[in-house]
Order: C-alpha cells, then structure tokens, then sequence
C-alpha cells in the first residue's frame, strides 16, 4: 500500500510541477502573496517557476532515491508545510487560480494540506515488515 501511495505522490508532485511551468503558471501567480516577493526579492513569476521545479524535483527523487526514502519524505512534507501560507492568502483574498475558483474548493484546500504532510511521511517511511505486524 505505501508503494502504491508513494508513486501516487510522485505523480501529483510531478504533474503539479508541470503544471507551474506551463498551462497554470499564470494562473499561480495570483496565489503567491506580496509578502513572499518582498521577503525572496523575486517576482511572483519566478516564485510559480521555482515551486513548480521543486515539485518535480521531489517528486523525481521519491522515485530514483530509494535509499534516501525518509529524507525526501520529510522534504516534501516541509514544502507542503512552506507552500501552505500561499494557500491561507488564496482562501483569504478569495482569489482563483487553476481548479481552485470557489470559496469552497479554496476551503477544502486548506484542509487537504495536512493530509498531503501525512501522506508524504508515511508514503515514504518505508515498508512495513509483514513480520513485524
């Protein structure tokens, strides 16, 4: 089940990833908040491209670093920690960016972010023992 789970969150980190660098990156923009340009000294556009890399980053590496398992887990569980303020402005400013065009669904964002945190440390802190159960 973990590995199924494993391969699952690399494909949403890699078509999210994708998805910065090409058919939603306008769309992102919006979502990044001014404080995060003031404090990185990039533009907003630069900021979707670098989420966008490091997405598919991570998620290339849940799949050709096995031996490094845990350790890319508890990265993409910090970056869905780092990435969450992003989502709290989304909500707040009730602003629209690819499937995410209602309050709701901006709603329900938020809440999905923790289970993406606990989904990435136990998809990647390797197989249970049958023998150990």
């Amino acid at each position: 089940m973990q590995t199924i789970a494993r391969w699952a969150l690399a494909a949403l980190l890699l078509v999210a990833g994708a998805s910065h660098l090409t058919w939603g990156r306008r769309g992102y923009r919006i979502v990044v908040p001014d404080w995060a340009v003031r404090t990185s000294k990039l533009d907003k556009d630069a900021i979707v491209v670098a989420s966008g890399a490091v997405e598919i980053m991570l998620g290339a590496a849940t799949l050709v670093l096995p031996r490094d398992r845990r350790t890319v887990g508890a990265l993409i569980a910090a970056f869905f920690v780092a990435v969450f303020p992003g989502n709290v402005h989304q909500w707040r400013t009730k602003r629209s960016a690819p499937m995410l065009d209602t309050d709701t669904k901006r709603l329900v964002r938020l809440f999905l972010q923790p289970v993406l945190v606990v989904w990435a440390l136990w998809s990647t802190r390797g197989e249970v023992s049958r023998r150990r159960r």
